[in-house]
């Protein structure tokens, strides 16, 4: 948002980055002991964020924050709402947009989905199951875009297709991708900055 807003002062940039490194760094932990990202992290996360923007950005800044908390939230709320995906990962990624603005959000999602990929294959690879999981994801995207130009109803919040549910299944805490991409996503900003971005 300081790019944008035309705000130059670096530890300004510092504390953002730092307040959502230290976030998602706290849910990433809770995520892989207890497989949920609590609304205590996620709710001040996202007050504080929108308090932040509103100070130093005012009218504007609010704006973009709401718009970069939809940008990031939206994608985990559908993948809630339609693939079984978690609720707590769509909340912190909507607390993240606020702080950082439209330009550095587009780069965190970019990361984060693509740490969240990796991991999938790795643990997909690791227990073998590659070829199930490839072959599950390329049948949901076709269900997918069948039910979304057909206009038919997707299968409800919850309903899995695999067996991720089970024991030795492949259900990833997906906090530990939302860390590794947003600490990801701080390096890229940090080397090239968002400039790239358009």
């Amino acid at each position: 948002m300081d790019l944008l807003l035309g705000i130059k002062d670096e530890s300004m940039n510092v504390f953002q980055w730092g307040a959502v490194i230290g976030a998602s760094l706290v849910a990433a932990l809770g995520d892989v002991r207890e497989r949920r990202i609590p609304n205590a992290l996620t709710f001040p996360l996202l007050i504080v964020g929108l308090i932040w923007a509103g100070w130093f950005g005012g009218w504007a800044g609010l704006g973009e924050a709401a718009i970069a908390c939809v940008l990031l939230g939206a994608p985990y709320v559908l993948l809630f709402v339609f693939a079984g995906g978690g609720a707590g990962d769509a909340k912190l990624m909507g607390a993240i947009g606020p702080w950082l603005g439209l330009r550095q959000s587009v780069v965190v999602l970019l990361c984060v989905a693509s740490a969240g990929v990796v991991m999938a294959v790795v643990k997909a690879a690791s227990q073998r199951r590659l070829k199930f999981v490839l072959t599950n994801v390329l049948i949901s995207f076709y269900t997918f875009v069948v039910c979304v130009a057909g206009g038919r109803k997707l299968r409800p919040a919850g309903e899995r297709t695999d067996d991720a549910g089970k024991p030795g299944g492949l259900e990833v805490p997906y906090g530990v991708a939302i860390c590794s991409g947003v600490c990801a996503a701080a390096a890229v900003v940090w080397m090239w900055g968002v400039d790239w971005l358009w």
